[in-house]
């Protein structure tokens, strides 16, 4: 358990509000919460107040849960006990030392709160506060299907805004939450790597096509010159196809296209394979250890180590689709970009109108679930943070952006533009910006999931645009998204002037 330097008392008593609680203090409604043997209570607001150093402190208010022992409604009943900070934090697993009957005050976490009662007694614990994610109160109820509810402890939920009061005032003078955490200076550096990797991937796979291109151009001059660059497209557009259908796991396409640098015999034999057509020797051999790796990761996803799985996946899948997936111009980035800008705010902001909470939010975290959120995001765990829990990004703040700043790398290579004079280290600037300025926003707004294509679409497209519009190549960059090109045939077929003879 976290040692707290001041000593912290608690005593929980049934509140005489209990019955004139209003329908709005409660989430939610009694007919959604109905009473199973062993989770039968009455939900009741309980005073929770608390001693510091023996003097008489804060009282807060909460909400007693349909399962464990009825909580005493008089204060002579009541016992003062000893509060501590549970390690782990959210209480979802055993805690790492016993307690000898104090209460302990735990995180909302992921995991059942029936799970977290139950780990509590078994340390040893008296009781069990909760500290809900959200400033409203939920009720506390068990699932349709359990039947393990031998709970002999009471467990209360607190608002956030008092549960974070009691917390401070444990880990005052000890431990106090850092204003910028490391978690979200590699989740940074993780974000912008992985746009770069994967613009220079896109460029690359461009640049071979290009010269493929050019190469069909020069062999076959005997065809007009569009009709060459239509059989180049359909190469190239076949070449796309076959690589998506070879596509298992963003994963193994990582690793097939590192690897055959080295292995490039194995990359070019190919052999066909039921159902999945032609499979290079090479993809066959890194297919059994994506397999595995998945899968690994699949059955220990719970496990505190599983995060780095689950990054490792993710960058690769990212990597993969801004490899394949191209914009052709910065008119359809624009549009792709304005949409997901919406589309995000709604989802954090509006959508709180309506359903009461972020439902982006809730989502990402596997709120009022067993799981630890939706796997379509990359996380790293708060290190420092005496709160614990994860710095999280989702896909689309990485994949999204990360499309535009590789057709930005891609235009510049093939107008043969410098790093200064071209759009990508612009671009890459601009979203790496618009990313920092997200967790600046994030910790002013005291820890509230912001939508992070608020901040960087307007940065990355307003790089790209200004910079297109100072140049006087804004046009280009918005209609074709490449730049102009002499066709060789038309080169060939251009009369050249004579040479006058020479007087002797």
């Amino acid at each position: 358990m976290a040692a707290a330097t001041a000593a912290v008392f608690a005593l929980l008593m049934a509140s005489a509000l209990a019955g004139a609680a209003a329908g709005g203090d409660i989430v939610h409604h009694d007919d959604e919460a109905p009473k199973i043997p062993g989770c039968s209570n009455d939900f009741i607001l309980v005073k929770v107040q608390s001693w510091v150093n023996g003097k008489e402190d804060d009282e807060y208010v909460g909400v007693g849960a349909r399962f464990g022992p009825q909580i005493v409604s008089k204060e002579k009943h009541a016992n003062r006990t000893r509060l501590m900070l549970a390690d782990p934090i959210d209480c979802c697993t055993s805690p790492k030392e016993k307690v000898s009957g104090d209460i302990l005050l735990v995180q909302r976490g992921k995991c059942k709160f029936t799970k977290k009662a139950k780990f509590a007694e078994a340390a040893g614990a008296s009781g069990i506060i909760i500290i809900n994610h959200v400033h409203e109160l939920y009720k506390m109820v068990c699932e349709k299907n359990e039947t393990d509810l031998d709970i002999n402890i009471p467990a209360v939920l607190l608002p956030r805004d008092a549960g974070f009061a009691l917390h401070t005032v444990l880990t005052s003078g000890n431990s106090d939450r850092p204003v910028v955490d490391t978690a979200e200076v590699f989740l940074w550096l993780m974000a912008v790597g992985t746009v770069l990797c994967a613009s220079y991937w896109s460029a690359w796979s461009a640049r071979e096509a290009l010269c493929e291109q050019e190469k069909l151009l020069k062999w076959h001059d005997r065809y007009q010159c569009g009709i060459s660059h239509n059989v180049c497209s359909g190469r190239v557009m076949l070449l796309n196809n076959a690589l998506q259908d070879d596509v298992f796991l963003g994963l193994q396409t990582c690793l097939v296209a590192l690897l055959s640098r080295w292995f490039r015999a194995a990359s070019e034999s190919f052999f066909k394979v039921p159902f999945f057509g032609a499979v290079s020797y090479l993809t066959l051999a890194v297919s059994p250890f994506c397999i595995v790796f998945a899968v690994l990761w699949a059955v220990h996803r719970h496990f505190t180590y599983a995060w780095i799985g689950q990054d490792i996946l993710g960058i690769a899948l990212i990597i993969t689709v801004i490899q394949i997936v191209r914009v052709p111009n910065l008119k359809v980035g624009s549009v792709l970009l304005s949409c997901a800008f919406f589309y995000d705010i709604f989802w954090v902001f509006v959508s709180k109108r309506w359903f009461h909470e972020s439902v982006m939010i809730v989502v990402a975290r596997g709120d009022k679930t067993d799981e630890d959120g939706v796997p379509m995001l990359l996380k790293i765990p708060r290190m420092f943070d005496p709160w614990g829990g994860y710095s999280i990004i989702g896909f689309g703040d990485i994949l999204l952006p990360g499309l535009l700043v590789a057709f930005a790398l891609r235009y510049d290579w093939a107008a043969k533009k410098s790093l200064q004079t071209g759009y990508f280290l612009w671009s890459m600037v601009a979203y790496g910006s618009g990313l920092l300025i997200t967790y600046v926003a994030l910790n002013l707004m005291d820890g509230h999931g912001q939508p992070a294509l608020l901040y960087i679409v307007p940065f990355t497209l307003g790089a790209l645009i200004s910079l297109g519009w100072k140049r006087g190549e804004l046009w280009n960059l918005w209609s074709k998204g490449e730049p102009e090109r002499v066709c060789p045939h038309h080169m060939h077929m251009q009369p050249q002037p004579k040479t006058p003879p020479l007087v002797q």
